[in-house]
């Protein structure tokens, strides 16, 4: 499970084989791609504890701490703040000191397709805020051992957000590597590095079916 997402939107697997145009991922920041060597990346996987899922049981999404805290006290919530940094020609409230957004245009990193986002209740929803590490897998994956600040922290971490197109967001759902891939082919291979990236971090582990699927991709790159 993962923020801002369609409710019971259908797991679907991907091919896992995918071409990713000799690009990695830019970590620290949304949609953006710099150079970075595959090599690195493939070490930062091998170190990640390989283990089976644990079980579901307990999680809720209240327990990763109320959704878009303005855990960096910079006077926005995160959701703004991602959809700030990762859209354009953004638009904001006047009066919220540039914190609420209005419009904005976003190049979505899973689909190629340019969005046109304007908030209000029935069109905010095209463009959501994804985890990167879903919510339910981080917490199947080690999460649950947390203490809470931890889990807040993790739930707000930028480097684990991505403004995305909302339907493929909700297609997502909670999807760890070895059942969902961006079907933008050119974007996988960053996607996969913010992946390893956040799993590192965290210490989170992997399955030996997502970090085969993990290699794979990392393959054709």
């Amino acid at each position: 499970m993962h923020g801002a997402r369609l409710a019971g939107g259908l797991v679907v697997a991907v091919a896992l084989v995918a071409g990713c145009g000799g690009l990695q991922a830019d970590i620290d920041s949304g949609t953006s791609v710099k150079p970075i060597k595959t090599g690195e990346v493939r070490k930062k996987l091998d170190k990640l504890a390989v283990k089976g899922r644990a079980p579901k049981t307990g999680f809720e999404r209240e327990k990763f701490g109320p959704a878009w805290a303005d855990v960096d006290r910079n006077g926005c919530d995160t959701r703004n703040d991602i959809l700030k940094r990762d859209m354009r020609s953004e638009t904001f409230k006047a009066g919220t000191h540039d914190c609420i957004v209005l419009t904005g245009v976003l190049d979505d990193p899973y689909s190629g397709k340019t969005i046109t986002f304007k908030r209000g209740n029935t069109t905010s929803m095209a463009v959501q805020i994804d985890h990167v590490i879903p919510l339910s897998d981080a917490w199947q994956k080690g999460a649950q051992q947390w203490e809470a600040a931890k889990r807040k922290e993790f739930a707000n971490d930028p480097i684990n957000l991505m403004a995305v197109d909302g339907p493929l967001n909700g297609q997502k759902s909670d999807s760890d590597a070895a059942t969902w891939l961006p079907p933008r082919k050119g974007y996988r291979c960053t996607y996969i590095a913010k992946q390893i990236e956040v799993k590192a971090k965290y210490a989170l582990w992997v399955t030996a079916a997502e970090k085969q699927a993990m290699e794979r991709v990392l393959d054709s790159c």
